[in-house]
């Protein structure tokens, strides 16, 4: 569905960087409006469905939040804060992607109306959510960060035996991620092994990652988004700014116009002024005497093109007798030659 709009189709994820703040959020959305992605995208946390007091922190990074679950309930809106950031990002011209991270959340999302599920790394075996999911008809894009041939093929099957119009994106769990970890060899493995879009969920805070991955064949770029990457909240280091993000766009749609636009190099016909141009005719470097032997000592090659014989064929003159007289650099044809 996605992949029908634009290839690559770019997702800047604000994640948790809105710190809970409605306003904030709706700063973000516009500011993304301006970078030319496509899409922009949330997780959808619902703390009493999705976590307990048990859940430890990922990093302990909160300086008012004393377990996990009350950070989700101090990050979490309500449904009808939920249909205003749908809306905001229908006016701003935006596509609404969201992972949710429990059944209600779906449930949520399936009354605001959204046209794509995105899952999280931790949910990919989850099947209970999976289940929900295929159940809305509508497409799934995969991460597959932390999850093994062996998870991912349970994974796909699911899907399959669904019918669920599904994508995978290559990503690596790690905040940021280092370039020995990007795992860009990934992406022609999946296509291989599942031919189905793949793309790349990015985490490195770096533009040439996307950029790599584009001319590696990804039809799908996701990266978090931030406006500054001192900004207080885990997933600030891990993020790019906004000015990156805009110079990513530009840089991943030239990437993707070359590889619309193979060269044939066979097909040199539209250089066929430049040859003229820059290619060379053979002539003499001295003056030299009728019946002189031409040695490779005595050649130079000279622009234009077509004065005189090929540079190429230089191989075919040495040894032959020169018919008259000869100045310094004239061109040499192939009728002062005996």
């Amino acid at each position: 569905m996605i992949l029908k709009k634009s290839s690559p189709y770019l997702i800047a994820e604000i994640g948790q960087a809105h710190e809970g703040s409605l306003g904030i959020l709706y700063s973000y959305i516009d500011a993304i409006a301006l970078t030319g992605v496509n899409a922009v995208k949330f997780q959808m946390h619902i703390a009493e469905a999705e976590s307990s007091e048990y859940e430890p922190f990922r990093v302990k990074f909160s300086l008012e939040d004393e377990t996990r679950f009350d950070y989700w309930k101090r990050m979490g809106f309500s449904l009808e804060q939920w249909k205003g950031i749908k809306q905001h990002c229908d006016h701003a011209g935006l596509d609404f992607i969201c992972s949710p991270f429990s059944n209600l959340a779906v449930d949520w999302l399936e009354e605001i109306g959204v046209d794509c599920y995105k899952i999280g790394s931790g949910e990919v075996n989850n099947f209970l959510i999976l289940e929900k999911i295929a159940q809305t008809g509508k497409p799934v894009i995969l991460s597959s960060g932390m999850s093994s041939y062996i998870e991912l093929d349970q994974t796909v099957q699911f899907l399959k035996d669904r019918e669920v119009n599904f994508s995978i994106l290559q990503c690596t769990t790690a905040y940021p991620t280092q370039p020995e970890e990007y795992g860009l060899n990934v992406i022609q493995e999946l296509k291989k092994r599942y031919d189905v879009p793949v793309g790349f969920s990015d985490h490195s805070a770096k533009i040439e990652t996307c950029i790599a991955a584009t001319a590696l064949g990804a039809s799908i770029l996701e990266f978090h988004v931030v406006f500054d990457r001192q900004l207080f909240g885990p997933d600030a280091k891990a993020s790019l700014t906004l000015k990156e993000t805009k110079k990513l766009v530009s840089a991943v749609q030239n990437i993707a116009c070359a590889l619309a636009h193979p060269i044939v190099k066979n097909n040199n016909h539209a250089f066929a002024t430049l040859k003229q141009i820059f290619e060379k005719s053979l002539a003499v470097n001295k003056n030299l005497p009728k019946d002189h032997l031409l040695t490779f000592a005595d050649l130079e090659a000279k622009k234009p093109k077509g004065y005189g014989i090929p540079a190429s064929s230089f191989q075919g003159v040495l040894g032959k007798k020169l018919k008259s007289d000869k100045k310094q650099w004239d061109f040499l044809n192939e009728d002062d030659l005996l």
